[in-house]
């Protein structure tokens, strides 16, 4: 399990290859400087209720991964989280699409 911290004070458990995953796609909205909402369902030990965050390239983000392997990104994945990300409701969790062949990975890494 890996931990997103946002501002030192919200902190929230994602597995280590879904924590990969929203680095990225966090990373590269914050780099292009697009802020937006970032909402996830809590952990029922807190009420599971909803938290809802405002990430913007001034907040304090640190992505603490506990597994000593980068994960396998999932092009797929991203894609479909970078959609939510662009919405106006913000970026939410999606489940995990397949993983696309490998002749599409490579696709998409020489156009992206």
């Amino acid at each position: 399990m890996g931990k997103l911290i946002y501002e030192g004070t919200v902190k929230v458990d994602f597995d280590d290859r879904t924590l990969a995953h929203l680095q990225l796609v966090i990373g590269t909205k914050l780099r292009r400087g697009e802020p937006f909402h970032f909402t996830w369902r809590d952990d029922a030990s807190i009420g599971d209720g909803r938290t809802t965050v405002w990430i913007h390239p001034r907040c304090s983000l640190v992505y603490k991964f506990y597994g000593s392997r980068k994960p396998q990104l999932n092009p797929a994945w991203i894609d479909a989280l970078a959609y939510t990300a662009n919405s106006p409701t913000g970026l939410y969790l999606v489940p995990e699409p397949a993983m696309p062949h490998a002749q599409d990975t490579e696709e998409h890494d020489l156009a992206g």
